[in-house]
């Protein structure tokens, strides 16, 4: 079974409090102490923000290490990948991340990981990078589109209510020609696909959730897609 969970935004990274949707992500691996690897290359490798994984994680119910291409661990980086049961990416500059991974052959290492099962996460960059095509701020000074690994169909807009012109844009690129139709994430959402194919909405926020956007006999469409809302379990 090939996993993937896209999240516009939220997890350890800008809700350390709330960890609902970075919980969700563990479950689904089916093992007591899942082994989870962080890859933070978007960031640059920035050690506060290894830092901030490493003090969520260790909370939670698993084994987190990390992939830093500026201090590598092994020379065998397939073999130190592929042991992981999920795989998770940070956010940051996406153009700059899919540029390193393509030179040390990391992304032909994580689809590789994901037909064996690895489960795939992350948010913004970490997100945006397993789709066909996005948005992003890598560029710099104006939201523009890019292209992903192309694992999932489609386009995908992370940060869909957190940023004012992300939603406009999404739309504008739709309309025009630039992008396929795709899915539009609030912050604290994420999509949950399952070979491929959407399985679920999840949101660790009440009002956060996720949109199908296409262009339609000449009109923009965008439906709200179900969500489930997820709730802290009672200790």
């Amino acid at each position: 079974m090939k996993q993937i969970i896209a999240m516009g935004g939220g997890g350890f990274s800008m809700e350390p409090d709330n960890l609902l949707l970075d919980q969700y992500i563990i479950n689904q691996a089916g093992e007591s102490k899942p082994k989870i690897c962080f890859l933070p290359t978007a960031s640059g490798d920035a050690e506060g923000y290894i830092e901030r994984f490493y003090n969520a994680f260790h909370s939670l119910s698993c084994e987190p290490s990390h992939l830093s291409l500026f201090e590598l661990p092994t020379k065998d980086l397939e073999g130190f990948l592929l042991e992981k049961d999920i795989i998770y990416v940070g956010g940051g500059n996406t153009k700059s991340m899919l540029a390193l991974w393509k030179e040390w052959k990391v992304d032909s290492i994580l689809k590789k990981a994901w037909e064996s099962g690895t489960i795939l996460a992350g948010l913004s960059a970490g997100s945006i990078c397993w789709f066909e095509e996005g948005i992003t701020d890598s560029y710099g000074e104006e939201l523009e589109t890019i292209k992903g690994l192309g694992f999932l169909k489609g386009s995908h807009s992370p940060h869909y209510d957190g940023e004012e012109n992300r939603r406009p844009l999404f739309h504008s690129f739709i309309r025009k020609g630039k992008l396929q139709a795709g899915y539009g994430v609030d912050d604290g959402a994420a999509l949950h696909f399952i070979d491929e194919s959407l399985y679920k909405v999840l949101s660790s926020r009440v009002h956060a959730s996720a949109y199908w956007v296409e262009k339609r006999d000449g009109d923009m469409l965008e439906s709200v897609l179900s969500t489930e809302y997820l709730k802290k379990v009672k200790s």
